[in-house]
């Protein structure tokens, strides 16, 4: 044990900075401990607090491990904890699932039969394979989605579903993908979790190590945990049972990527002797807000019981508002925008606008076009996902892994350079007959004598292989990657490709062309960093790769109204917060609803996450009409809102004329709703 590990000399005073509740969480070290923290409850600054004091009782920084599920989320946990101690924690891992089940393969992946050198394929990636991989079997993507095929196979592979009578048909593709991912030496985000559970599983050795290595582990958002993802903290904690989860089922809203809120419950079974703790002081919202979120979510049977409250005075009434249809309700919401700004002095990045789906979006982004309110939609296209930056990163990838097949498909012709596509089934014929990647049949047929390849396509292929091989050592030397891969790009003349790609608009050339700059300056400063402890090829890519997953976008810029859809909007809050489209159909959607009837609670859970992001000020609104597709319906409230306790809702009249018969029968209609709430 190297003596940095062990933090001493610390003292923590934390009796004055945290409630009961929270001083015993963070006192409770051994055994297993189950944190049920309510919305708004001070779970990080318990978490933060929990490792320090963990710390200061000679706990060694590399016998804990804290998982989480955004790269975000964990650099902002290990911050706090470096803040609060006044010192770095080189030895302390604060890691989402799948960077821990990267760094379990980085160490260990040779023994299912990996070379060390594997690559992570993303979602791009893996649908250029599957492409790939139908053409080779001669299988018709005519008729399949693919994205629906990608996630077909993510549930097949990780046991949350079976083949049945839809999937059965895409059974060889399955397998022929699989095969592929291995011969290539690369793994999707799925075998982040699977192969390590693998290894674990296979050999006993290498699991009582890591089991020794951690010897106390904590999971932040344990509601959103999968089912393997809980196999893997059992692998590794099982024994110690060192192993506190903090979560709350009342927040479980991503089923729909596997996350399983009954690992609660089988949590509650595997250890019998835990300590539970429930966190419902509220420390973000006002006590009318909590009131109405308890009594929506009241409404679910399966959840553990729990009453949020808040020290705060009651605060102002939830406003329901009934626009005509959804211009009308964009009006309303630029017009409450504006008039908070400049009668309280409500700042834009305050308010957060919430929606059910994406298609929600495009008519309040009108209206904020048209009322000049700047605004930023979370979620939108990754830098990392731009084209010209993938074509980066594949360079960057093949010469880190030569049998990378994906990568190279990718960059072979860009920019081009003639090779053709016969010259492409050719060496492909000769890859699959000598059971090589493509790179490899590239060397094969250059050095064979009765090589079936022009002499032009030798010309070609010669040219691209000198330049992989040349830059290769290179960039894997760790040293100057940044001035490697900008001496690439000038050797390639990639802004000569730009021109001929944009030649009616020079400045979308340049504009790519900057990216690559700001890409090159993102390699230049990881390098630098001296927080860095491996600053190698693979590790800058991995972790470009595991930064792509985060759902949550992390441009902090000031002075925009931040809309999103109420997914993106877990662990967020805002000063105010309007939920539009609250009307049956969106909240609860009519799609999750006809997948599954007990989807009803899920979707309850996630009205209560969207009102539980408001700190002062909430606005709901629910149209009388809304135009879907071509085609104008007529909408009714969501029955959530009769599920708001009565008193708490104040409602807003519509602006229509008198004279249109129907708002007699609509008011009347939202009256009756709401007459057995008292509203």
């Amino acid at each position: 044990m190297r003596a940095c590990d062990v933090v001493t000399g610390v003292k923590l005073n934390y009796t004055e900075e945290l409630n009961p509740e929270q001083c015993r969480a963070v006192e409770t070290i051994d055994g297993p401990v189950l944190i049920i923290a309510g919305a708004g409850s001070g779970k990080t600054r318990v978490i933060t607090y929990r490792i320090a004091n963990m710390l200061g009782h000679g706990i060694p920084q590399s016998s804990i491990l804290a998982l989480t599920f955004t790269n975000k989320a964990a650099h902002e946990m290990a911050g706090r904890v470096r803040e609060l101690l006044g010192r770095k924690l080189p030895n302390l891992i604060v890691s989402t699932f799948h960077a821990f089940g990267v760094r379990i393969l980085r160490e260990q992946i040779h023994r299912l039969g990996y070379r060390d050198s594997f690559s992570i394929y993303d979602t791009h990636d893996q649908l250029s394979l599957l492409k790939q991989t139908a053409r080779e079997i001669r299988f018709s993507l005519d008729s399949v989605d693919l994205y629906t095929t990608l996630a077909a196979f993510s549930r097949i592979k990780t046991g949350t579903a079976d083949w049945d009578d839809q999937t059965l048909p895409l059974h060889t593709l399955y397998h022929q993908y699989q095969t592929h991912l291995r011969l290539y030496n690369a793994v999707d985000f799925d075998d982040l979790i699977q192969l390590p559970i693998a290894i674990l599983s296979q050999f006993g050795e290498v699991a009582d190590g890591y089991r020794r290595r951690f010897s106390y582990i904590l999971v932040d958002e344990f509601q959103d945990t999968s089912r393997q993802q809980y196999r893997f903290l059992q692998l590794l904690g099982g024994r110690h049972r060192n192993v506190c989860v903090v979560g709350d089922d009342d927040q479980s809203i991503y089923s729909w990527r596997g996350a399983d809120y009954r690992n609660l419950l089988q949590f509650e079974r595997d250890f019998p002797d835990l300590q539970e703790i429930t966190l419902e002081r509220n420390y973000r919202s006002s006590n009318t807000i909590l009131a109405a979120a308890n009594g929506v979510i009241s409404h679910n049977t399966n959840r553990k019981s729990k009453n949020l409250w808040s020290g705060s005075d009651g605060g102002s009434p939830v406003e329901l508002y009934h626009p005509e249809d959804e211009r009308a309700e964009a009006t309303f919401i630029c017009d409450r925008i504006k008039g908070m700004a400049l009668k309280e002095g409500l700042k834009y990045h305050d308010v957060g606008v919430l929606i059910r789906a994406n298609s929600l979006a495009r008519a309040l982004e009108e209206g904020f076009l048209a009322e000049n309110i700047p605004y930023r939609i979370s979620g939108g296209e990754s830098f990392f996902q731009r084209k010209e930056i993938k074509d980066m990163i594949s360079y960057m990838r093949l010469c880190a892994n030569p049998d990378d097949d994906v990568s190279l498909l990718r960059i072979m012709n860009t920019p081009r350079r003639g090779i053709g596509l016969r010259t492409l089934e050719q060496l492909q014929e000769l890859a699959r007959a000598r059971g090589i990647s493509l790179f490899s049949a590239m060397h094969a047929a250059l050095a064979a004598e009765d090589s079936p390849l022009s002499s032009r396509a030798r010309d070609d292929l010669g040219g691209f292989v000198t330049l992989i091989d040349t830059y290769r050592p290179k960039l894997l030397s760790g040293r100057r990657m940044a001035e490697t891969l900008s001496a690439m790009v000038t050797e390639i003349d990639y802004w000569s490709y730009l021109v001929s790609e944009h030649q009616r608009n020079e400045k979308v050339a340049k504009w790519k062309l900057r990216n690559i700059e700001l890409f090159i300056d993102i390699v230049r400063s990881y390098e630098r960093d001296p927080d860095t402890l491996d600053s190698g090829l693979f590790h800058f890519l991995n972790r470009i790769t595991l930064q792509q997953r985060d759902n949550i976008d992390q441009d902090d810029e000031q002075g925009k109204v931040n809309l999103m859809t109420i997914h993106a909007a877990k662990g967020l809050e805002h000063e105010v917060v309007f939920v539009a489209g609250v009307e049956d159909g969106i909240i609860p959607h009519a799609r999750a609803l006809e997948e599954h009837e007990r989807n009803i609670e899920e979707e309850r859970r996630l009205f209560y996450v969207a009102i539980t992001r408001a700190r002062r000020r909430l606005f709901l609104t629910c149209c009388r009409q809304r135009k879907v597709m071509r085609e104008v319906i007529n909408c009714v409230p969501s029955p959530f809102l009769e599920e708001i306790p009565a008193g708490l809702i104040q409602i807003s009249e519509v602006d229509i004329p008198v004279e249109h018969d129907e708002a007699a029968d609509y008011f009347a209609m939202i009256k009756a709703r709401f007459a057995r709430s008292g509203v």
